[in-house]
């Protein structure tokens, strides 16, 4: 087990590393990013993360046994703030964020990089091949959480923005960290028995991180106001980001 967890961190170093090497990461963290591009960010990552809940739920049916589904649910149920202690759902939280800047989800244009990067989780987690759907809600998201997220606040804190306004960006920063590990774990378990399965958890990571970056594209793209024509979001009843 040791060598599949060596192998995963490496794995979501590497990652992480290629993500964050995108240039609106980098303005982020170098407080050159303009407030409107973070309102778009905010806007396209809402409508993606509208169907969190949808993404694990799909990876969750191909799951080897309940105590893997058991395992999972617990942060299902953090995220819809049913947990005994929960702090207030994630949803209402980043509801909360969008009005603070002005922000609409219902007339948001979806962007051609977060239809894909939808598209690309959904066949992932739809996989009935489990590592698939780990690989890619572990290395593609929750594991990268922290990262893009700390990149995120450094832009909002550089344009003015108080820590208040951009509550949702710190407590997932602390709490999917703990995410990504229930997900880690099972995936450690599942190589373990069968090391081959590797393989599919590092490429559908990877395929997620592409889509992540053409996500990012996207973005640029538009607010330098040469993205092709976009087409309205079809967004979930709830937005749960993660």
């Amino acid at each position: 087990m040791d060598m599949q967890l060596k192998l995963l961190e490496a794995g979501k170093g590497a990652l992480i590393g290629r993500l964050r090497s995108h240039p609106f990461l980098q303005r982020c963290r170098e407080g050159a990013i303009q407030l409107d591009e973070l309102k778009v960010f905010l806007a396209q990552q809402g409508l993606y993360s509208a169907y969190f809940t949808r993404y694990l739920c799909a990876m969750m049916a191909n799951l080897p046994s309940n105590r893997e589904v058991l395992a999972l649910a617990e942060n299902l149920f953090e995220e819809l703030g049913l947990e005994p202690d929960s702090p207030q759902p994630h949803h209402e939280v980043y509801r909360s964020m969008l009005d603070r800047f002005e922000v609409s989800l219902e007339s948001a244009e979806l962007l051609p990089g977060t239809s894909q990067l939808i598209d690309t989780m959904f066949r992932h987690c739809r996989d009935t091949r489990p590592s698939a759907g780990l690989g890619a809600l572990c290395l593609g998201a929750e594991a990268l959480v922290p990262a893009i997220y700390g990149d995120i606040v450094a832009g909002f804190r550089a344009c003015g923005a108080a820590d208040g306004d951009i509550e949702f960006f710190l407590l997932h920063i602390e709490c999917d960290d703990g995410h990504a590990e229930t997900i880690r774990d099972i995936m450690v378990d599942i190589a373990a028995a069968d090391p081959g399965q590797l393989g599919i958890m590092l490429a559908a990571g990877s395929d997620l991180v592409e889509a992540r970056l053409r996500f990012f594209d996207s973005i640029e793209a538009a607010c330098r106001g040469s993205q092709p024509q976009a087409t309205h979001a079809d967004t979930a009843p709830e937005a749960i980001p993660a």
